[in-house]
């Protein structure tokens, strides 16, 4: 089975700048698993930190940053079908993928496997047979699965219509990841040292250009509720800038903000333990000790 390097963890713990040393040992690319990345034009707001991506001369390609533009919807269907390709265009080059992140449901989507339908195709299809009998639904599931072997699924109705939506879907409307074995690597400090460091780039972010930012983002025309979506820095900064709140209002609840975010983050990451999803658990970046953990991945 082929393999990926996943290296995750909460905000602020050195993920990107880790990764991409690593992939450069193992001659690798990076595919990054953060939501808001892959928009144009939020660079300083999402960490994109480009410069970390080059190694002196050398420089670490990277996918799934900066594919999509603000106006649309990036959602975890279009997440796994384009990490699909990615991981494709990796491996077509005899190279090995790094995915990298942050978005704990994209993380978790490589990690379960999760199978998806289009949401078009499903709000639709859900709508038709929510409308149909157990009887009918059945009967509809059996004709098109004749080897059914779970049988349970005929007997929740729940189940009978996702099954449904997966037998009646062709391959433009259902999504899965590509199977790998994953070599899975978790950055996790004590809470103190992560809310520090976030108190840190925060602070230097605000001072280098983070405001100016989201003022070139509502001079291009996105608006004060496009970036109330977008959270964090892009809330925060935008009610600042309409003189809702003064800076240091703005600093410290963007702050406390960005610390409950990590929170969350370490809430998943507890759930992917208790879920048995194998990783290891680095309190900090240790290069030497994730070559040994990679190359123990690599050989079996």
């Amino acid at each position: 089975m082929e393999k990926i390097v996943v290296i995750f963890g909460p905000t602020a713990v050195g993920k990107t700048k880790f990764a991409v040393k690593l992939a450069n040992y193992f001659d690798g690319e990076i595919i990054s698993a953060d939501s808001r990345q892959v928009y144009r034009n939020l660079d300083i707001g999402t960490g994109k930190d480009l410069a970390d991506y080059q190694i002196g001369e050398k420089a670490i390609p990277y996918h799934l940053i900066d594919v999509a533009n603000l106006e649309e919807e990036y959602d975890l269907f279009r997440f796994i079908s384009d990490f699909n390709i990615a991981v494709k265009n990796i491996q077509n080059k005899g190279k090995i993928p790094f995915l990298v992140g942050g978005t704990s449901m994209f993380l978790h989507s490589i990690f379960k496997n999760y199978q998806l339908v289009k949401t078009d195709f499903l709000q639709t299809k859900i709508l038709e047979l929510q409308k149909t009998s157990d009887e009918e639904l059945r009967n509809r599931l059996l004709e098109k699965r004749t080897n059914l072997h779970n049988q349970t699924d005929l007997l929740n109705r729940e189940r009978i219509i996702k099954a449904i939506l997966i037998a009646e879907s062709d391959s433009g409307q259902i999504v899965e990841p590509i199977e790998l074995k994953k070599i899975s690597i978790c950055l996790l400090p004590e809470r103190e040292v992560i809310h520090s460091r976030i108190k840190s780039r925060l602070k230097f972010r605000l001072e280098n250009g983070m405001i100016k930012e989201v003022e070139d983002l509502l001079k291009s025309g996105i608006s004060h509720e496009k970036l109330n979506f977008l959270g964090l820095e892009y809330r925060f900064i935008s009610k600042y800038l309409k003189g809702e709140i003064s800076y240091n209002d703005m600093f410290q609840k963007l702050d406390k903000a960005i610390r409950e975010f990590a929170k969350k983050q370490i809430t998943w990451i507890r759930k992917f333990q208790k879920e048995g999803i194998d990783f290891t658990l680095l309190e900090e970046p240790n290069f030497e000790h994730a070559v040994e953990i990679i190359e123990n991945g690599l050989k079996n």
